[in-house]
């Protein structure tokens, strides 16, 4: 076992069992439908019923981060275990996820029960962005690396990748009060499809005329990122399966020549604000991965 634990938060939305596979722990963020209804985002696994009731409400649900005795409650057996813990998070200008880490491990400091072994990272990106720097994490910690090292090759990493991402609106992330820099092309964009990142905020990349032209540019971009030697890759979408899988046909036959890291949706917490339609890819290069 590493001696390094890599901790994360559900926003990454890595597929299923690969987490676990990675030996990755995830602390779930919340739901809120109402002052009476609050779900874990982890419980919530039906996505087309969530989707369907997100589409048919009268006010979106907000969301939550984890409270400071969640992450207390995943430190506590780690630290116990005499293991360090790296502990990788959803942008701090997008979420207070990463504040309550730090408490909890101010917290634990305090309380004689090792939290000053806990490295609290903010990934300035979240969705696939995130995933990739978790599987650079665990890499370095199962390959022996201690905590200064595993900090040192994410911070790298961070600084090598790139996630594009096209939506069909931005009228969900207009009304969750996530829309970062994007805010500047609301009222333009009801006949274009955005085209965006994350760079701690949401950031607009371009304006395309239609969601076949939003693919291709999609597919250019994977292009310069394996032009630029950036060949570990993934997909993200919401409520676009079919659309996903052509895009990850473009990108493995015509430009990586490769498998991707992984393909997933992006679940209900970053739905609820960015709404159905989204389709991503980005990547990082594979020297992070090795």
């Amino acid at each position: 076992m590493p001696s390094v634990a890599v901790v994360s938060d559900t926003t990454a939305y890595l597929p299923p069992g690969l987490a676990e596979q990675r030996g990755i722990e995830l602390v779930p963020l919340y739901v809120v439908f109402g002052p009476d209804r609050i779900e874990r985002e982890s419980d919530i696994v039906d996505y087309p019923a969530f989707f369907e009731e997100l589409r048919g409400a009268d006010s979106l649900p907000t969301t939550s981060q984890p409270s400071v005795g969640d992450f207390a409650a995943v430190y506590e057996p780690l630290l116990a275990a005499g293991r360090d813990v790296v502990s990788i998070h959803i942008s701090e200008e997008l979420s207070g996820t990463g504040a309550s880490a730090r408490q909890a491990a101010g917290q634990l400091a305090r309380d004689g029960a090792g939290g000053e072994r806990i490295r609290v990272i903010d990934s300035a990106t979240a969705a696939g962005g995130l995933g990739m720097l978790l599987l650079v994490a665990a890499g370095v910690a199962e390959r022996g690396g201690d905590l200064d090292a595993v900090e040192r090759v994410v911070a790298e990493a961070r600084a090598d990748l790139k996630m594009w991402f096209a939506v069909d609106t931005l009228e969900f992330l207009k009304r969750g009060g996530r829309i970062g820099a994007a805010s500047a092309w609301i009222g333009s964009t009801l006949r274009v499809k955005p085209i965006l990142t994350i760079e701690g905020e949401m950031t607009p990349v371009e304006r395309v005329r239609t969601s076949a032209r939003a693919f291709q540019r999609l597919v250019d971009y994977a292009h310069q990122r394996h032009e630029s030697g950036a060949d570990g890759w993934a997909v993200q979408h919401i409520c676009a399966p079919e659309e996903a899988g052509r895009l990850v046909e473009r990108c493995r036959d015509e430009v990586f020549g490769c498998e991707p890291l992984f393909v997933s949706e992006i679940g209900p917490v970053l739905s609820a604000h960015i709404g159905p339609g989204l389709l991503g890819v980005g990547s990082i290069s594979t020297r992070f991965l090795n």
